[in-house]
């Protein structure tokens, strides 16, 4: 991980200064709502339909032990013991008092911790893939690029009021778990055939009121460009991108209007401007800001003087014999651990999905839970996933059944990842003070309806995402099932889309039919699944079904079995 150095301490103190006597005169009556507004806003706090939201920046998901216990006995102290994992690979709090959010950010940073940038019209958390540095699929590590981006562009004095809020990934993998394909920038980062890293780079992606898939416009870009390019990028947005309208102002809106192709002659004739200046990174700062993300000592592993395929085979067994006498367990090995780049080791995710629990939510004893096994099991790293889940990433195999057994005692332990009920939900109604309708709810109901093990497992890989609204902060337009809560004369009704993908090949999903009823949406995600499981062939998944078959028996089945 990259460490605060003095300057970035002061800074933040500095910072959290400046923002205590802000507070502090507005609380007099000195600094009106509407100045107020803007200056919150660059340190992480909503007004939210209950209560004040203040969201905690975790630059591209990673956080260590220290800070993650940080967070638990801040929720402890100045909220009602528990955060939320956001989509963006943050961290919020649903109830913090407006006056006391400038001690919260002081606590904060005195683990290297802010919420700076974490909303308004600027430049917000550079997300990639969780897995970034240990993944087994893994071509370029993707979290020093976020790291050049995240210090280039806070507060940076010509994109710090930008039309709109602007959304980077990154992602390094031959699987795309960044979801690329719908950010203001995209980012794949590869290898080119003299074996050095290069960036293709998209543009215009985004979700919300005018959802697209993003456009490339410069493949294999030298890493030492990246900053030039992205600048040129920001300039082309920042000029010619709408003001006099928020729902037209982000910039896929732009991109959409001027063509992909004329937008990227834009962006070359600014770069062109750009590429040997100051922006242009050197070798020395690219091997610099590397040199925080280089593997652990990973130590020998216990019984074994050296990892080699013998010790590798035992281990193996050792974990095949705990799988077979235990299920429960087999099935979380199979949904929650990815491979490791390094033998011997797997990479965790711990759910946060359990039924009757909003997802995304953890309790303070629950992140304190996670620093503990990642300091006992692993090196003290924790990830944020976009999916609103944990991750250890370096567990030695070893100790996956008893990491397994301590993560079910304290509701972590779900074998759900990447099926059904491991759902993407946004706070909705509940919290949210622009939602439609509620999303918890309809979360709960279909998890609590699918609480099957083995009913999950034999459906396969299954992404279902909900939003409240239109805004899209649940990603309802990538879910392989998307549910929408919308406004219907004052009564809450969802409507449904099917065939959404984040990941490889995205694509955005396509609206089955009329809006339901809230006590319908569950009917209707079985009767979707009752297509999928009647008409794939083999192991085919739910979005290679639809895929072949089209929405029409899917829209049959909802509509006809309800006329």
């Amino acid at each position: 991980m990259y460490q605060y150095n003095n300057f970035d301490k002061n800074f933040i103190s500095e910072r959290v200064e400046q923002y205590r006597d802000q507070t502090a005169r507005y609380l007099k009556g000195e600094i009106s709502d509407e100045a107020f507004q803007q200056l919150r806003l660059r340190n992480g706090l909503y007004i939210q339909r209950l209560a004040p939201m203040l969201r905690i920046a975790v630059p591209y998901g990673a956080i260590n032990s220290e800070q993650l216990r940080a967070i638990a006995e801040i929720s402890r102290v100045y909220d009602k013991g528990y955060g939320h994992l956001s989509t963006r690979q943050n961290i919020q709090l649903n109830w913090p008092e407006l006056e006391e959010v400038p001690d919260i950010l002081a606590d904060l940073a005195e683990v290297g911790m802010h919420a700076i940038q974490t909303s308004g019209s600027c430049v917000r958390n550079v997300t990639t893939d969780q897995f970034s540095g240990v993944s087994a699929d893994e071509l370029v590590d993707g979290r020093p690029y976020c790291e050049l981006l995240r210090q280039w562009s806070t507060f940076h004095p010509e994109f710090e009021w930008l039309p709109r809020k602007f959304k980077i990934a990154i992602n390094g993998a031959k699987n795309d778990r960044a979801a690329i394909a719908v950010h203001d920038i995209g980012i794949n980062a590869k290898l080119a055939k003299n074996g050095k890293p290069v960036l293709d780079v998209y543009v215009g992606g985004g979700l919300g009121r005018t959802p697209v898939i993003g456009s490339l416009i410069k493949e294999d870009l030298e890493e030492e460009h990246l900053l030039t390019y992205v600048e040129a990028i920001l300039r082309v947005y920042n000029r010619y991108g709408r003001r006099d309208n928020k729902y037209k102002a982000r910039i896929k809106i732009l991109v959409r209007a001027m063509t992909a192709e004329a937008f990227k002659i834009k962006v070359d004739e600014e770069w062109h401007q750009l590429k040997d200046g100051p922006s242009k990174l050197t070798t020395n700062e690219i091997e610099r800001i590397k040199s925080f993300f280089v593997d652990p000592e990973y130590p020998l592993l216990e019984n074994s003087k050296k990892l080699d395929a013998y010790a590798v085979t035992l281990l193996q067994k050792e974990l095949g014999e705990q799988r077979l006498g235990n299920r429960v367990f087999n099935t979380w090995v199979a949904n929650n651990v990815a491979e490791h780049k390094r033998p011997g080791y797997a990479i965790v995710t711990l759910s946060t999905k359990p039924t009757g629990v909003p997802p995304g939510d953890v309790t303070d004893t629950q992140m304190d839970k996670v620093a503990e096994w990642a300091d006992k099991y692993g090196f003290g790293e924790i990830r944020i996933s976009h999916d609103q889940n944990f991750v250890l990433p370096d567990i030695p195999q070893q100790h996956l059944y008893e990491l397994f057994q301590e993560a079910e005692e304290f509701n972590l332990g779900q074998a759900n990842i990447g099926t059904l009920t491991d759902v993407i939900c946004c706070p909705g109604g509940d919290y949210c003070s622009l939602a439609n309708a509620k999303s918890i709810p309809v979360a709960e109901e279909i998890q609590d309806r699918f609480d099957d093990y083995d009913f999950l497992h034999d459906l396969g890989p299954l992404d279902l995402n909900i939003s409240g609204c239109m805004n899209a902060c649940g990603h309802h337009h990538v879910g392989h099932i998307g549910i929408l809560g919308v406004d219907k004369k004052g009564s809450e009704f969802y409507q449904i889309s099917l065939g959404g993908n984040q990941g490889n090949g995205a694509s955005l999903g396509a609206i089955v039919g009329p809006s339901v009823s809230r006590h319908e949406v569950a009917d209707v995600v079985e009767k979707v699944l009752d297509v999928f499981v009647d008409r794939r062939e083999g192991d085919e998944t739910f979005l290679s079904v639809y895929r072949r078959i089209g929405i029409d028996p899917f829209k049959a089945r909802i509509y006809d079995d309800a006329s």
